[in-house]
């Protein structure tokens, strides 16, 4: 059975400030050991549950930021940026199981997590006339392969918006944002939970997990600067709208996987 893990670094446990999420930082040091160790969990839950073959997709930033000196022997690991439109879940195809996101956190437009945002800090996006996520981004990139996300951790906001998109998800929630602080659980709770957790997930029915896409997508990638707004409104397909908006309109999601590429 074979897995497919996305890590990001913003619902990780603890994680508040900026400057606690940028390789080469002081501050990011022992937020990088617990992002590791809350993989590690999660790698070691889906081989209790069944797995066989793990492909983990390093996806926070530069990319390059969790130890990878422990993996065990049957994961493989993406480290850097592909620079294809699956991004964030690179290499995913539909040989595989289930997914796992780790670390996530809540949508762009959200105040549920001081460090949410949506791909850039610049920019939100909104699909269907919704504030998106990465979650929801990322959910519909595999369902494209016909794989369904099984389990998730990230911040309250993220878990609630889960369980409104299909409450079969497993999730755990690492911290909740109050204004700028965030109230986080034990780190080691996260790490306990998470394997235990991830365990039972693996045993979901697949058909459950599955996520529908919709059928059609209105894009609306909304800038904090008029300039970027307009240039990149000449992107095929795109048009400009008022408020700084980008307007894009496909029912092939491999193609608003593209717009968010090339213009976030």
């Amino acid at each position: 059975m074979k897995v497919y893990i996305s890590a990001d670094l913003e619902g990780i446990t603890g994680t508040t400030a900026w400057s606690e999420t940028e390789l080469n930082t002081q501050d990011i040091q022992p937020f990088l050991k617990q992002m590791t160790k809350e993989v590690e969990a999660a790698i070691e839950g889906a081989i209790a549950g069944g797995a066989t073959e793990i492909l983990l997709k390093d996806a926070h930033d530069s990319a390059r930021n969790l130890d990878i000196s422990n993996l065990p022997v049957n994961c493989k690991v993406i480290r850097g940026w592909t620079g294809d439109p699956m991004c964030m879940v690179a290499g995913l195809d539909e040989s595989f199981d289930r997914v796992i996101f780790i670390g996530y956190h809540s949508k762009g437009g959200s105040q549920r997590n001081p460090l949410a945002h949506t791909l850039v800090v610049n920019a939100d996006v909104k699909i269907n006339g919704e504030y998106a996520s990465e979650f929801l981004i990322n959910t519909y990139a595999a369902g494209l392969h016909g794989v369904p996300v099984a389990f998730v951790s990230g911040d309250v906001g993220l878990t609630e918006e889960i369980r409104s998109v299909n409450e079969k998800i497993v999730t755990f929630a690492t911290k909740e944002g109050v204004g700028g602080a965030t109230v986080n659980v034990s780190p080691n709770l996260t790490i306990k939970e998470t394997r235990i957790l991830v365990e039972e997930a693996m045993r979901v029915d697949r058909e459950a997990l599955q996520v529908k896409l919709p059928e059609r997508f209105v894009v609306e990638i909304i800038y904090r600067d008029h300039a970027r707004a307009y240039r990149n409104s000449f992107y095929p397909g795109a048009t400009f709208k008022p408020h700084n908006t980008v307007e894009f309109v496909t029912d092939d999601y491999y193609e608003v996987l593209r717009i968010l590429q090339f213009l976030t």
